[in-house]
């Protein structure tokens, strides 16, 4: 029998904190549409009792000792990460193993977890900014499980049963679907042995992989699943075409404006068009919106474009909140803008700057343990590797102007775009 192998990686630090990180290739899209939020309530009730520990003590292993455990759902992945002194880091290896490898989910906790459930969905329906980025992609998604919001709803939470959520943890949290990642002041053998040890506890017929910056370079660990190969073209066509108007007697008008983009996969053109993501409506008040639509014109106080990379598409999306009588000349600026990314080319002068400050935001995001240890655990699950810092910032310096707007005349023509309005 070959062994499953789990991936793993390290980044050394000087701090007495200590991160840790087991991702796992399971999301909204792994799930069957009749129990779609069975992902996000599978991260809820991992902490829900073991073969071992009952959920009290789950909770309180790492307090104990001034630590934290934590989880998070997206639509590709469940990720468990923990952050404790170094000393305490053998606890933190040793619990996320345990909940992974062998939760219960005890049929007492689920009905109590599905009450909470449905009191977060009830507090996400009550926050239309947050709510019409879920619609929106269920619309321009539609047909794929990608559409799917990650919480679900009750229809489809309620019957789900502590053996399907068994099953599900059984086929998806495998070793070889999963990365484990630690940041901290370790010797990097030691650390990796930790880990093995541990993994022998749970699963005694399989291996850790450890992969390193050093040998990133030589090649994926493994081959991209046959499913994951897709065109730039096949990424694009991947998004339908809506407009849409959802009426909510809210005081202000809520818009996405957006369309299907590249995959994560798509290595030469989601860098440019990451890049102009940032320029258009990144977090700096200098993006070309907030200077159009807040700045020059006072029509919005939030304005902001985005990017989403999936394994076989993207969604590149522009949302802004305004009072109903501004909306639409928030429209007519916007449209103005994109016509501008797809009929100019962006100037040298202005793209080394665009370069500098994207560069700026990339380093100082990334001047934290934490990030570093979660960024490394999604870059395995993508391709196997572990992609140093220096090897994005060349990838930032290499883009020229040309690639900026020929990404621009196939991702953001505005005939390709699509508009979900909450008002």
């Amino acid at each position: 029998m070959n062994k499953e192998k789990l991936l793993f990686a390290f980044k050394k630090t000087t701090s007495p904190v200590a991160y840790c990180a087991l991702s796992t290739k399971f999301g909204t899209r792994n799930e069957e549409e009749k129990y779609n939020g069975l992902a996000h309530l599978t991260e809820h009730m991992l902490f829900k009792g073991t073969e071992h520990k009952k959920s009290i003590e789950i909770n309180s292993i790492l307090e104990k000792v001034g630590g934290e455990l934590n989880a998070f759902t997206t639509k590709e992945r469940i990720v468990l990460y923990s952050t404790v002194l170094k000393q305490d880091i053998k606890k933190a290896i040793s619990l996320l193993f345990e909940i992974a490898f062998s939760s219960k989910f005890p049929t007492d906790e689920l009905k109590k977890e599905k009450t909470v459930v449905y009191d977060e969905i009830i507090t996400y329906l009550d926050s239309p900014s947050e709510q019409i980025y879920d619609t929106f992609e269920s619309k321009l998604f539609a047909g794929s499980k990608l559409g799917l919001p990650i919480l679900g709803d009750k229809k489809t939470i309620e019957p789900i049963t502590s053996a399907v959520l068994r099953d599900n943890l059984k086929k998806h949290f495998t070793p070889g679907n999963m990365s484990f990642t630690i940041a901290g002041d370790f010797d990097a053998q030691d650390i990796a042995a930790e880990v093995e040890r541990e993994l022998r506890v749970w699963r005694p017929d399989d291996a850790l992989k450890v992969v390193t910056a050093s040998e990133s370079f030589g090649g994926a660990v493994f081959a991209k699943a046959a499913d994951e190969k897709i065109s730039a073209a096949q990424a694009l066509a991947a998004g339908k075409k809506f407009n849409e108007t959802v009426e909510k007697k809210l005081r202000q008008v809520h818009c996405i404006i957006g369309c299907s983009a590249y995959s994560v996969y798509e290595k030469d053109k989601k860098m440019p068009l990451s890049l102009l993501t940032n320029i258009l409506g990144g977090p700096a008040s200098n993006s070309r919106l907030n200077l159009s639509l807040r700045e020059k014109n006072a029509l919005v106080y939030t304005v902001e474009a985005n990017y989403i990379l999936y394994q076989d598409t993207g969604a590149f999306s522009i949302y802004f909140g305004c009072d109903k009588p501004f909306f639409k000349k928030c429209i007519t600026l916007i449209k103005k803008e994109l016509e501008r990314a797809v009929k100019e080319k962006i100037s040298p002068r202005a793209l080394a700057a665009a370069k500098k400050q994207l560069i700026g935001q990339l380093l100082i995001g990334n001047d934290n343990a934490e990030s570093q240890c979660l960024t490394m655990g999604k870059s395995l699950l993508v391709s196997g590797k572990i992609r140093p810092l220096e090897e994005t910032v060349r990838q930032i310096n290499a883009v020229t102007p040309e690639q900026i707007q020929s990404v621009a005349k196939e991702v953001l023509k505005w005939s390709r775009m699509s508009m979900l309005v909450f008002e």
